[in-house]
């Protein structure tokens, strides 16, 4: 099945480099939310209730090709569509082709099941010892506190999960988790997700942190959430006084492309960064959306702006329906190859296969390693030069 395409061969696609057609829609110019007050706008509960799940209010918004049209109403059974009105005010309202489209728009290419596709890519459900709660790593666990997301990414790896019913964690669960984990002394980590856990109100996302906290054993928690990018206004004051109660506490974000950082995403950034809140980004590598070195390395320049360390970039999981966002591994290996030695070294992000199954996450780079014998090490620096490295005699 091949995707049905309405628009010109030469039409500018944003995917493939940095070009942008600049068409930024806001409250005061987009039809729809042009009543709509900056009180409301900047309200996070405002932007949740306002989402867009539908063909109806996605056309009242942006253009949309006939490809699209058909996607979102034959796709739309198989992982419901949801966008925020901010995240929707960044989407290129003529090009279908714009890399913020790709990411929540469906496609047709999504009823193509690959022989390689995989319900549960990470095999999360065979790591699941309690109910919401994956114990995969000896002294880590994933804590999945919420089926709600702001934007439902089509390329999501737990779309088994997310986008078919929004649910919390219960109490009982919880206190479930919290059991396991006193038992098991050797988890120091706690990786809190979901879903976004950052949709949780204050006060129940607190409960979490601190029965977590309240475990001795417990060294360090973190968050895991798209919320930064996607629903901005979320990250208030408030949240981010409560969060500074629970250090040492990590949030990773993901970030893909960089027209996703806008001012309210610097503001949103740099109140967590205030807070000593460490900020990193997990990016997933995705054909025609990111898969080039520039717009990669235009990414991790404007996240280190904004303090927030490039972390993993992912290559693709072969979740059901998604084969048409996977790139070859040789396009991942080549951006990081053109990052190392040509920008600092905190802007590299690890490229890492999470291996299909639950084994796990595994680095994946270019080799600079040419040979090892008689304990000298022959090298290739990042200019393709050659070095020799001799170890100390025994």
């Amino acid at each position: 099945m091949e995707e049905v395409t309405d628009w010109p061969d030469d039409y500018p696609s944003t995917g493939g480099g940095l070009q942008v057609i600049s068409h930024q829609q806001t409250p005061e110019t987009n039809q729809p939310w042009r009543d709509v007050s900056p009180e409301q706008w900047n309200d996070w509960k405002w932007q949740l209730s306002h989402r867009i799940f539908t063909f109806e209010g996605l056309k009242s918004i942006i253009h949309l090709s006939r490809s699209e049209e058909e996607a979102i109403r034959s796709c739309w059974h198989k992982f419901p569509m949801a966008i925020t009105p901010y995240f929707s005010s960044l989407l290129d309202p003529f090009n279908p082709r714009c890399p913020l489209r790709l990411q929540c728009i469906p496609r047709k290419k999504e009823l193509i099941i690959g022989k390689n596709d995989m319900i549960d890519p990470c095999g999360e459900d065979g790591h699941t010892v309690v109910p919401n709660l994956v114990h995969r790593y000896p002294d880590r666990v994933l804590l999945l506190a919420t089926t709600k997301c702001a934007v439902y990414c089509r390329y999501c790896t737990r779309r088994r999960l997310v986008g078919r019913r929004e649910v919390d964690i219960t109490g009982e669960n919880l206190d479930a988790i919290c059991s396991y984990l006193r038992k098991n002394k050797k988890i120091r980590d706690v990786l809190v997700s979901g879903g976004d856990p950052f949709l949780l109100e204050d006060s129940r996302l607190e409960s979490i942190l601190r029965q977590l906290r309240a475990i001795r054993h417990i060294e360090i928690l973190r968050i895991g959430t798209r919320i930064p990018g996607t629903l901005p206004m979320r990250v208030t004051e408030s949240l981010v006084a409560m969060l500074q109660r629970y250090h040492p506490l990590f949030v990773n974000i993901h970030f893909t492309h960089p027209r996703e950082i806008t001012p309210e995403v610097r503001q949103a950034c740099g109140l967590l960064a205030d807070a000593g809140i460490p900020l990193g980004s997990q990016t997933v590598l995705l054909r025609g959306i990111n898969d080039h070195p520039s717009v990669i390395r235009k990414l991790v320049h404007e996240l280190l702006k904004i303090r927030v360390r490039p972390y993993y970039l992912y290559q693709c999981d072969p979740a059901v329906g998604i084969g048409h966002f996977k790139t070859p591994i040789s396009k991942g290996t080549e951006i990081i190859q053109s990052l190392r030695g040509f920008t600092t070294g905190c802007a590299i992000p690890t490229y890492v296969i999470d291996a299909p199954g639950g084994g796990g996450k595994i680095p994946v780079g270019p080799s600079y390693v040419l040979s090892y014998e008689n304990r000298v090490m022959t090298l290739k620096n990042y200019a393709g030069e050659i070095y020799h490295y001799c170890e100390a005699e025994r």
